[in-house]
């Protein structure tokens, strides 16, 4: 038996779940037509679906799907790539990324989130998370601590969320209704934090499912003194669906849901994609792909044209039966003549194809059919992925990495994987810099403006001394910001005016050998006139 207080705070809980349900509804049947054609898998928003059965029997043309798949595949690629660095840290305060103690720190810690990331199971689910985000605009990852693998990343069906944002348009509140069996929710919070039904379900049937609501949403009245959980930033609530029992009240230093959107009207909460944009053309392809091939097996079983009265026994469709007929008669089976696919019933095809093809972006993503591309053709291949794809991808680097690599770094530094870091960084703020392939595409123009600069400057200085106005040092360091190049590639300040003090002192001693051989050989031609002076008028 709960006390009033939990009583009230089930509620309250309920009414709220029942407020964002009721907002969602209009979506879901938005979502069920997406899936349906474009990734049946996780058809069952408002279809129940049984484990195992066939989802793909209404689609006859696999278009979307494939388009789908090439760009989740080049979102992880051009973003977060298991093959490449796609982020690195910096400080705010730009003086401490000149020390070499800080940069250290920076590194080493950097290195060990990027092995963390490694070890845990964070590109599988990463993957799923753009499959939701490109099919439903909406996807939802969750990101906890493990004792085994340092981080735990799932992903979450959008049918489990309903969300809320605050008056900055960040979301900060998640109601997370799922199905878990009855003996995972006694091993994850104990017989004796569940109900007395459940109690009782669990001795009968301990692998039915039953209903859980998870919700995270903002404290507004803790302690930022105390270290327990219930004074933290984000309150954590557990209870069962059914009856409002609460389960488990915890907390979370961030928000432990990290829930992208791929693009968004300002009016709205949940996310647009691009299959969304493109199920009028899906639809459209699949039920011409489908009418087209029933024509076909017309075509190669047609409908039969029969006398009513010549026959004289049933009709035998097999290779090499007979039929007989009365003699006289001149009456025959004939096929019926239904015509053939036109031409135009193909190119109207295509062009659907054509269109969804545009719509995920196909004709950027896919690689080049030329064997070999120069660095310029290169450049402006990735410029126009940008220009395509750089409004989603700026949302996805403020609401899916930002916060997932902030999730990420506090849960390694509370469990002390890091380094103790040096005094100087005391209290000093760090921030994200992207360097993923993406990430330097955008930076390419930059790059290329700062090139054409130094060519002509180039010309200029052979007029004007415009020389004396660039910083030689900024400019090398602004080149390897643009490049993204590792920190442990480059040479700290101090090992560089080391270089440049050894480089003139080996530059004055050659000098001072130079001269002294110099020297030498004007000695050792001036001896033979001196000789001959010496010795004096000759008779």
């Amino acid at each position: 038996m709960q006390s009033q207080e939990f009583k009230n705070l089930a509620r309250e809980l309920k009414s709220n779940l029942s407020r964002l349900m009721e907002q969602r509804s209009t979506w879901e049947s938005h979502w069920q037509e997406c899936a349906d054609f474009m990734q049946p898998r996780k058809a069952e928003i408002t279809n129940e679906r049984a484990r195992g059965d066939k989802r793909n029997l209404q689609i006859f043309d696999a278009t979307a799907i494939h388009a789908l798949e090439l760009l989740a595949s080049s979102l992880q690629g051009m973003l977060t790539s298991s093959a490449n660095r796609w982020f690195s840290l910096r400080y705010k305060e730009d003086q401490l990324n000149d020390i070499d103690e800080a940069k250290e720190w920076l590194e080493d810690v950097t290195d060990k989130m990027y092995t963390a990331f490694a070890r845990s199971n964070f590109q599988q689910e990463i993957f799923e998370a753009y499959h939701d985000l490109i099919t439903f605009g909406t996807a939802c990852m969750m990101i906890e601590s493990d004792e085994d693998q340092i981080l735990r990343f799932s992903t979450r069906h959008i049918k489990e969320l309903y969300i809320q944002e605050n008056d900055k348009g960040f979301i900060d509140t998640v109601y997370r209704r799922f199905k878990i069996p009855v003996h995972a929710a006694v091993e994850k919070f104990g017989l004796e934090n569940l109900s007395l039904e459940t109690g009782k379900l669990f001795k009968k049937e301990p692998f039915e499912k039953i209903e859980l609501v998870h919700v995270a949403r903002p404290r507004t009245i803790y302690n930022e003194n105390k270290l327990d959980k219930k004074n933290m930033p984000f309150q954590s609530i557990y209870f069962e669906f059914s009856s409002g029992h609460i389960i488990d009240i915890g907390g979370f230093k961030e928000l432990p849901y990290v829930i992208p959107r791929y693009l968004k009207a300002s009016t709205e909460i949940y996310g647009r994609s691009p299959a969304m944009n493109a199920l009028p053309d899906v639809k459209v392809l699949n039920k011409m792909v489908e009418t087209a091939m029933k024509a076909a097996a017309k075509q190669v079983d047609p409908p039969l044209l029969v006398p009513d009265d010549s026959m004289l026994a049933p009709i035998r469709m097999s290779a090499g039966s007979l039929n007989y007929y009365r003699a006289g008669s001149r009456d025959r089976i004939e096929p019926l003549n239904i015509g053939q696919a036109t031409s135009v019933t193909l190119n109207q095809e295509n062009q659907r194809r054509d269109a969804i093809n545009k719509t995920f972006h196909i004709d950027q993503l896919m690689i080049s059919s030329q064997r070999s591309m120069t660095a310029t053709e290169v450049i402006q291949r990735n410029e126009e992925k940008m220009r395509i794809l750089g409004p989603a991808l700026s949302r996805l680097q403020s609401e899916l990495l930002q916060p997932m690599i902030l999730r990420v770094f506090n849960i390694m530094l509370r469990n002390k994987l890091f380094l103790v870091a040096p005094e100087v960084l005391s209290n000093q703020e760090i921030e994200i810099e992207y360097v993923s392939p993406m990430a330097l595409a955008q930076r390419s123009q930059e790059l290329q403006s700062l090139v054409r600069g130094l060519e002509l400057f180039t010309q200029i200085g052979q007029i004007a001394p415009v020389q004396d106005y660039i910083d030689e040092n900024g400019l090398v360091k602004q080149i390897i910001n643009l490049l993204g190049l590792p920190a442990k590639m480059i040479k700290s300040d101090a090992q560089v005016q080391q270089v440049r003090e050894q480089r003139a002192a080996a530059q004055a001693q050659q000098a001072q050998m130079m001269q002294a051989m110099q020297e030498a050989q004007m000695a050792k031609d001036a001896a033979p006139m001196v000789k001959e002076l010496n010795r004096g008028p000759t008779e």
